[in-house]
């Protein structure tokens, strides 16, 4: 029998944590429930859950704060939760790593979907050293002078060394650079990469951009570009 998906639902009002337990072990998943930041960072390497359900508005340590330290060491997708709807709250979420955010109250069902599309893409990346693209993985892999982004095996190589990279933002940068030099607005990447099991709005695109940034650095050859008031491109430079 295959193992069962863990899910750390972090929530301080227990009966809304009850609930999405309720929701979700009747999916089969198993679940965990704590009620504040510190005892989530405890729980986490004992439990090692497959996906976290974090609700910002925590005691002691909020949930920023325990996005911000499981993301020195691990990539564990994380679903924030919270009453805040404003924009600057989802994208400070998104910024610290998030995959996704929820405002509460949300429909059960929409939950339920939105972890087993974010378990979806995470499965879909392994987090095993992989190696170089072969001959026979064309159309699966773009190449450029110190750049491999690989879709077959979800990796990325950057001047040499393999970069940490979250499924969403890897697919965002491969799709841009099979595209060399076309301008993608925001809404079409929100549709090609989100697609329709994510409801967001485009700053969403703009965080990734930004992270991608921070780890791969433009070159003499290429450079991820904007095109202001339109969107992007993957530029290459000849």
């Amino acid at each position: 029998m295959a193992e069962k998906q863990r899910v750390l639902i972090v929530d301080d009002d227990a009966n809304i944590a009850e609930l999405i337990s309720l929701y979700l072990t009747k999916e089969c998943y198993e679940t965990r429930i704590v009620l504040d930041g510190e005892e989530a960072l405890k729980i986490f390497p004992i439990f090692r859950p497959h996906i976290i359900l974090l609700d910002l508005m925590l005691p002691g340590i909020d949930g920023y704060q325990v996005c911000r330290e499981l993301r020195t060491s691990s990539q564990v997708p994380i679903i924030m939760l919270s009453a805040k709807g404003e924009i600057f709250d989802k994208v400070l979420g998104l910024e610290l790593g998030a995959d996704d955010y929820m405002i509460k109250p949300f429909d059960s069902k929409e939950l339920v979907a939105r972890v087993k599309a974010v378990l979806r893409r995470y499965q879909a990346a392994p987090s095993a050293a992989v190696p170089a693209p072969s001959a026979d993985q064309q159309g699966n892999y773009v190449e450029y002078p110190n750049l491999i982004v690989n879709l077959t095996n979800y990796s990325v190589t950057y001047k040499g060394r393999s970069v940490d990279m979250p499924p969403k933002e890897l697919e965002l940068l491969y799709f841009l650079a099979s595209s060399p030099n076309q301008v993608f607005t925001r809404e079409q990447l929100l549709d090609h990469i989100w697609g329709y099991e994510y409801i967001g709005d485009t700053r969403t695109v703009d965080v990734h951009i930004k992270r991608l940034r921070e780890k791969i650095k433009d070159n003499e050859h290429w450079a991820l570009s904007t095109v202001w008031g339109i969107g992007y491109k993957f530029e290459v430079k000849h």
